[in-house]
């Protein structure tokens, strides 16, 4: 009788070893796997969530924010012209090794990236022409706080429109928190600037004529004269607080009894008020460089144009008026002057340097001069009262009252302002903070 032969047993330990090696080959893999999700899993960019402002914004529906916000549903797009940029601050200085670029179907086909410590002084760390639009990592080698993309040609008709903006590196900061104190809701920052000097000149209306204008008082940059460029106010010393408003401010000296009188406490106010909530969710920063004149130097008597009003501090009975009022004693007169707050969009300046400024007309800014920029507001307090008989302006009567703004903010210092006191409706201190 045949015996059955009993199957080997070596298969069975084999099966059993390879079942095991087979598990723990699995348990490896899968914390292999998980270890190296850990480590190659991507860092949140420096850029997100951080401050940011564009030259332009399409609509109110496409703000610089939502390129920073890590949302690739929202976008940011921009006017339909060439330039433009996007920028964004990172809060402290970083080294950046990457930028990515998440673009909508309008895109750009050449462009830089630049970054920069201040943001006024810019290098360029990639140079980019031809590009196809889509998604672009961009490895860069580059320092600075501020990183922002120029573009200098689009692909089509539209403006240029990114989903997503994000730097990568190490360094910077995390998003500042939250004020501890209640927000104030006022669309406001602003710079105090004491005098400065006094001098008959007028870079704006009579430039490289030394002399050619009435008596000006200067608040700001000190070395403003008949012969100052924009070069000049950005490293000048300036009177101002913040120290960062290199800007040059001027108005016509006050005259008691032919005594120059300067003022006291000299204010200047960034606002976003006088036009529609959503108008003021768009403003755009004031351009580097602007020159604006405000008010009228040759007015003959006041009228429904004289944009100047005098008043008497802590003295709120006696009613403003356009001219000199009468201030009672241990009070000061005040002047209060609304620059316009309505760009082209294009000029600097203007041949009469009113026409490339509007004000709002039915609270928004008219299709002539659609960029809302924030309203300058200047506010100066002179230590006399009494009889306005005795005063005078070195242009004439009080309603010949002006002022000349030559802006010399630094980029990213007034585009951080904006983003962060005018379209939130937050009220600011000189330091830009709530």
């Amino acid at each position: 009788m045949d015996r059955a032969i009993p199957p080997p047993r070596f298969p069975r330990r084999r099966l059993r070893l390879a079942t095991l090696a087979s598990a723990l080959i699995a348990i490896l893999g899968s914390s292999l796997v998980a270890a190296g999700t850990r480590a190659d899993a991507a860092e949140p960019p420096l850029s997100q969530g951080r401050p940011v402002t564009a030259s332009s914004s399409e609509s109110g529906g496409t703000p610089a924010s939502a390129a920073v916000d890590g949302n690739d549903g929202t976008r940011w797009a921009s006017a339909f012209s060439d330039p433009q940029w996007l920028q964004v601050d990172l809060g402290a200085p970083a080294t950046i090794s990457s930028v990515v670029l998440k673009w909508e179907n309008a895109y750009a086909n050449d462009f830089t990236i630049r970054t920069s410590a201040d943001g006024a002084s810019w290098t360029t760390i990639n140079t980019t022409t031809g590009a196809t639009g889509g998604t672009q990592t961009l490895n860069v080698s580059g320092n600075g706080r501020y990183v922002r993309i120029h573009t200098t040609k689009r692909a089509t008709q539209w403006g240029v429109s990114l989903w997503e903006f994000q730097v990568f590196g190490s360094g910077g900061s995390a998003p500042p928190p939250a004020p501890g104190g209640p927000i104030v809701r006022v669309a406001e920052f602003l710079a105090d600037c004491p005098y400065s000097h006094r001098l008959p000149d007028d870079p704006i209306v009579f430039p490289g004529l030394p002399g050619a204008s009435h008596m000006h008082s200067f608040f700001g940059a000190t070395v403003t004269n008949a012969g100052t460029t924009l070069a000049n106010l950005m490293t000048s010393p300036t009177t101002c607080n913040p120290a960062v408003d290199k800007s040059s401010y001027w108005v016509p000296t006050l005259y008691r009894d032919n005594v120059p009188v300067e003022p006291s406490i000299v204010t200047f106010y960034y606002l976003g008020e006088g036009v529609r909530s959503d108008v003021v969710a768009r403003t755009q920063p004031l351009p580097l460089g602007l020159r604006i004149v405000a008010g009228n130097a040759k007015a003959t008597a006041p009228d429904s144009t004289t944009i100047s009003r005098w008043s008497c501090l802590h003295a709120g009975h006696v009613p403003p008026g356009k001219d000199f009022v009468t201030c009672p004693a241990g009070t000061m007169m005040e002047s209060y002057l609304d620059f316009p707050q309505c760009w082209n969009g294009r000029d600097l300046d203007s041949a009469d340097h009113k026409s490339h400024m509007a004000y709002p007309v039915n609270q928004n800014c008219p299709a002539t001069h659609p960029v809302p920029v924030p309203k300058l507001r200047q506010v100066l307090r002179y230590p006399v009262n009494g009889d306005p008989s005795h005063f005078r302006l070195s242009s004439g009567a009080g309603f010949t009252m002006h002022g000349d703004f030559f802006n010399a903010w630094p980029e990213a210092e007034m585009a951080r302002r904006v983003n962060d006191c005018i379209r939130p409706v937050i009220k600011c201190g000189a330091d830009g903070r709530p």
